[in-house]
């Protein structure tokens, strides 16, 4: 996570994205990589009749931003970046071709996490990443410094590819990682699964030398509601959650589980992109 990319439209929400951009880079000496993509049309809405004087203007502002950043982080390298076309896109272009890299995103409202489908900005920048993104819900006030974070573990195989980034946020910011296993009481063979995933994700704390908890929980209702609500009753600042998929990948839709998590979680959530997708016990 050497490369931070944020999207950045000006809005409330990119700049709290932003600062939280800032945070990580200090703790990690990263570069962080503001995005403004000027989509078609747009200028007609800022500046008519005139296309340069609303790039200029938005190349003033992240000038300022930039600097801003430079003063909380003098030893960062900051920089931006002006593109065009669709955002999305070219953020999630943009940083799958640059090494060890991370988005982190804000969003807006209706425009963004209160949507159902796939359609904002946000949503498909996390549909579509091929690197983790980090996301911010709108009227969500945090602290920036990590100290409490929350990976649920299930019965599937890719369950355990996020650990290596949920350490890693626990290392930089030497916070508390909580392993959470949820059974399903009507599937009795899933509480043996989830100790074996919880065994495995236990033993990687160890290694990396992080303070931990491991624990499971039954399900009985929705599981998105179990664990917000384990989230919430723990205080947790960050979830590190995997990106679920339907079994048409063709649609870019993204799993419904993930929708759930993604319109509903009350802290900062970190997706992993899944390299595959099937289950342990097969």
């Amino acid at each position: 996570m050497k490369n931070i990319v944020v999207g950045i439209d000006f809005s409330k929400n990119s700049l709290n994205a932003m600062r939280h951009a800032v945070a990580i880079a200090l703790k990690n000496n990263g570069k962080i990589h503001l995005i403004w993509v000027k989509t078609p049309g747009a200028s007609e809405s800022i500046v008519k009749d005139n296309a340069n004087a609303y790039t200029m203007k938005a190349e003033e502002r992240l000038i300022e931003l930039v600097n801003e950043c430079k003063t909380e982080a003098p030893n960062c390298s900051v920089h931006y970046v002006i593109l065009e076309g669709k955002p999305a896109t070219e953020i999630t272009t943009y940083a799958s071709n640059i090494t060890d890299s991370i988005i982190v995103i804000g969003t807006h409202g209706v425009s963004g996490f209160e949507e159902i489908f796939v359609g904002s900005n946000a949503f498909k920048i996390i549909t579509l990443s091929t690197v983790p993104v980090l996301i911010l819900r709108e009227g969500i006030e945090i602290h920036r410094d990590l100290t409490q974070i929350l990976t649920p573990i299930d019965t599937s195989f890719e369950t355990l590819q996020k650990m290596k980034y949920a350490i890693n946020f626990a290392k930089i910011f030497s916070a508390k990682l909580f392993l959470l296993g949820l059974v399903a009481p009507v599937l009795p063979e899933t509480r043996h699964t989830i100790n074996i995933q919880l065994t495995h994700a236990s033993n990687m704390c160890q290694q990396a030398n992080i303070r931990f908890d491991a624990r499971s929980i039954d399900v009985n209702g929705i599981p998105t509601k179990t664990v917000i609500d384990v989230a919430k009753m723990l205080d947790v600042n960050l979830m590190v959650i995997m990106r679920e998929e339907e079994e048409d990948f063709s649609t870019f839709w993204l799993g419904s589980i993930t929708r759930q998590l993604v319109n509903n979680t009350p802290m900062p959530l970190l997706i992993i992109p899944n390299v595959n997708h099937y289950d342990v016990s097969k």
